[in-house]
């Protein structure tokens, strides 16, 4: 189960100390020795804005894409997953059941710029067997939060 500190901080990464105090029953130092400890120990790996790609005039390209590869003996999938990780166009990479192994996300300035990514590093590394692109359309929800900015949302009309 995850600890109500760290949910909280999930949510809003802006809280401030005596906010998160406040909705835990912790003291401030607590709160703080705790994201300190986290921080420390790469339970929290990082902060970040989620921002609407429209809003912020973000004019770049966003791809998933699924990769079958041969996982390696006394490796797995982890050496090749790792070596595509690495790439800095690579914004995700998640080990996946199905069809696919892996599912990357990346992002580039053009498609051509992620089309390139994909037959020249991604498509030739040893183990990859395979890929399948998607490019991202349009963003409807991301990390829980709505893109369009209306986090309330009413019941839907039902018709007969």
């Amino acid at each position: 189960m995850i600890d109500p500190l760290l949910d909280y901080l999930q949510q809003n990464g802006r809280a401030s100390y005596a906010e998160l105090a406040g909705l835990t029953g912790n003291t401030e130092v607590e709160v703080a020795e705790k994201i300190g400890a986290w921080e420390a120990d790469g339970t929290i790996l990082g902060y970040s804005a989620v921002t609407d790609p429209e809003k912020s005039g973000w004019g770049g390209v966003s791809a998933l894409i699924e990769v079958k590869t041969t996982p390696e003996r006394g490796g797995g999938f982890n050496r090749v997953a790792d070596r595509i990780a690495r790439f800095d166009q690579v914004r995700t990479c998640l080990l996946m059941s199905g069809a696919y192994d892996l599912a990357v996300i990346v992002e580039g300035t053009t498609l051509q710029e992620v089309a390139r990514f994909v037959s020249e590093k991604l498509s030739t590394l040893e183990g990859v067997q395979s890929t399948a692109t998607h490019f991202q359309l349009k963003v409807y929800k991301q990390n829980g939060l709505m893109a369009n900015g209306d986090q309330t949302m009413g019941r839907l009309p039902v018709t007969p």
